[in-house]
């Protein structure tokens, strides 16, 4: 199976240990949860591993060969990720534990802000109805501790936002819009384009939730014109605990530390401290070095591949999944049902089976899948379900694995006697 050109992606599974797993019986192994965490290829697991065995020190501190090159491996992740994403500067890098801390760092160092970016009574904070919870709770303690009011985007029934109200939403009282760029439930693209012009043009900040856009699709942020941009390495091949924070520099300079110790300071008295420069001064105390280091490896991968290949592959498999699932007898996809501007993930019901049964079934068959409401339980409540399960693939899905999805699906409608 060779995508559009790109790459074969059976080649491609032979790069992860993981597929090779056997499951519930000697069944193989059909991983369709790619929207909660990737598996990680050879390369990855190995550069981490050399790392420990090679190379392990602190980074920025030691003044000895291991430490120099730590060091030197650590900024050259960051690096490669400024690269990757086109960030006007590397200084705009910040290294973070996941997105959601990279969400909490910056509804934080508002809340703590000073003058013109200090958050205050009557201020309005915008966000959307489709979002991670990551993306809904820090806003609300924000909103909370300083006054300000939380508004949000609706859905339309199709479960892609609805701009209709949008001029009324984002309006002179608008200090931050806070938007997911690809829903991880409903798997909509929102319309980044008009969402920041509007909001800049009332001099609002913009931030996004990229989690599930930069492992799926090439991204610029040079081009973006965002302000703020979070994302995670553990949903890009990379390992869990090293996330990413990209600021405009101008903005990271005047936000105030997030927490306070190591390597962000510039000079300490017992009278007072003064910070170092970003991104020093969001990244305090010893960093996830070796998770860094790691999701260099996971970008070096993702880029000899090509995100093009990659993105081209995400709507190939996409519109196959919501093919066949359209072709299943009572199971109703939530969200839109054309792979058009549209993520690999696919929420979707199944009539007379709870999700968790659902999920439950498909795994003993060996296929895994999500089922909840996926830390995006507004979104299920406008929907009118309490939870769904939802499959998502990754540049490793092959149509024999929605085949088998499906297959796995009838299967479960029979055991519970609903067909």
């Amino acid at each position: 199976m060779t995508v559009g050109g790109g790459y074969d992606v059976e080649k491609v599974r032979e790069d992860f240990p993981i597929l090779h797993r056997p499951m519930a019986g000697d069944r193989p192994l059909v991983y369709l949860d790619n929207a909660n965490t990737s598996q990680k290829p050879s390369a990855v697991i190995e550069t981490i591993a050399e790392h420990y065995a090679w190379h392990n020190a602190n980074v920025a501190r030691a003044m000895h060969q291991l430490g120099a090159e730590a060091t030197a491996a650590f900024e050259g992740a960051r690096d490669k990720v400024a690269a990757f994403v086109n960030a006007p500067s590397r200084d705009e890098i910040v290294f973070t534990k996941n997105a959601s801390e990279a969400l909490n760092l910056v509804a934080n160092t508002f809340r703590n802000a000073v003058g013109d970016l200090e958050i205050r009574p009557g201020d309005e904070i915008v966000t959307t109805q489709i979002e991670h919870h990551s993306n809904i709770v820090p806003w609300q303690l924000l909103a909370q501790r300083t006054g300000a009011t939380l508004r949000w985007f609706g859905a339309t029934d199709e479960g892609r936002l609805d701009l209709s109200n949008l001029d009324e939403l984002i309006n002179a009282r608008t200090r931050i819009v806070t938007v997911t760029w690809i829903s991880n439930m409903l798997g909509s693209v929102s319309p980044l384009a008009a969402i920041i012009e509007r909001a800049h043009a009332v001099g609002a900040i913009v931030v996004v939730d990229a989690a599930q856009a930069v492992p799926q699709i090439p991204v610029d942020l040079t081009a973006l014109g965002a302000d703020i941009v979070v994302f995670t390495g553990h949903k890009m091949l990379g390992p869990t605990g090293i996330g990413v924070l990209w600021g405009r520099k101008s903005l990271l300079e005047e936000l105030p530390p997030f927490l306070g110790g190591g390597e962000m300071i510039e000079t300490v008295t017992m009278e007072g401290s003064t910070y170092a420069p970003p991104p020093a001064k969001f990244e305090a105390g010893t960093p996830p070095i070796a998770q860094a280091i790691g999701l260099g490896a996971a970008v070096d991968y993702l880029t000899a591949l090509g995100m093009a290949n990659v993105a081209a592959h995400e709507r190939e498999i996409t519109a196959y999944a919501l093919g066949r699932l359209a072709e299943v007898g009572g199971v109703t996809i939530v969200g839109p049902r054309e792979a058009v501007d549209r993520g690999g993930a696919v929420s979707f019901t199944v009539d007379g089976v709870h999700p968790h049964d659902v999920s439950q079934l498909l795994d003993s068959y060996g296929i895994a899948v999500r089922a909840g409401h996926h830390c995006a339980r507004p979104a299920h409540q406008r929907f009118g379900v309490q939870a769904t399960t939802r499959a998502s693939f990754y540049l490793y899905t092959t149509t024999a694995e929605i085949d088998a999805l499906v297959e796995g699906i009838e299967r479960t409608q029979q055991y519970f006697k609903v067909v």
